[in-house]
């Protein structure tokens, strides 16, 4: 797992802010964690963390390389807000299987286990294996800042955008491409003969351009594919790659 930085939120109007700019409903913290994204104004993804309920105060769970940039585009919305938005030494901790006491279910799948913020320790998952095998992006590999549209990324598939709860940065984007267009690109499962580094370009079978490979385990990977592109054999450096489903 890529290394973490956990904030904490707090003051009256802390529901009311991140609702407004998030892209799933923060009143499923009723229920445990929620997983969602900040966008651009544009719609493309700039950070994805989690939300955590806290008495009082809602923590954030975000991978390290993306904190100070999050942190700081949160503080520019903040404007009036009664919000206050502090950093912690919080640990996160992860595990496979049901969450034990104190801890809170994964909620993009439920392969992916449990989370806890209580200072536990964690468990070993090979955890590039088992995003491949479920086709989880992960923040600074797939997910990359102003690079891609989150239902491009499989957001909806992992449960990480609402398309009931309202308006939010890049909202209208979206929605648009949930209702209105169909997606000519985005993540998917490929299998893979050989290896390429992560982001080694995807070349297709006549040797135009069709994407990039990223994480790889057990002989499958995870790519960005241009779908028009993706059929039979296509190639990414020595690897030999061929898609298997879109995420």
């Amino acid at each position: 797992m890529t290394p973490r930085r956990v904030f904490r939120i707090t003051g009256e109007d802390r529901i009311e802010f991140l609702q407004n700019l998030v892209t799933n409903d923060v009143g499923r913290l009723d229920n445990g964690l929620v997983w969602a994204a900040l966008l651009t104004p544009q719609g493309k993804y700039l950070a994805d963390f989690f939300l955590v309920p806290e008495d009082g105060a809602i923590l954030l769970d975000v991978a390290e390389p993306l904190a100070a940039g999050l942190a700081q585009r949160l503080s520019m919305y903040k404007l009036r807000a009664r919000v206050a938005i502090e950093p912690t030494d919080i640990e996160v901790a992860q595990g496979p299987g049901p969450a034990p006491e104190g801890a809170f279910a994964d909620p993009r799948d439920p392969a992916l286990g449990w989370r806890a913020y209580d200072g536990r320790p964690g468990e070993k998952i090979d955890w590039a294996a088992l995003r491949v095998a479920i086709g989880l992006p992960e923040s600074g590999i797939e997910l990359v800042p102003n690079d891609a549209f989150p239902l491009e990324m499989g957001f909806e598939r992992f449960h990480g955008v609402d398309f009931r709860k309202g308006c939010y940065v890049g909202q209208e984007v979206t929605a648009r491409m949930k209702h209105k267009t169909e997606l000519r690109k985005g993540l998917c499962r490929v299998s893979v003969e050989g290896a390429a580094p992560v982001g080694t370009e995807i070349l297709s079978e006549d040797g135009r351009a069709a994407g990039t490979l990223f994480t790889q385990a057990d002989g499958a990977a995870l790519a960005y594919l241009r779908f028009d592109r993706a059929d039979g054999v296509m190639t990414a450096g020595e690897a030999r790659v061929r898609m298997i489903e879109p995420v």
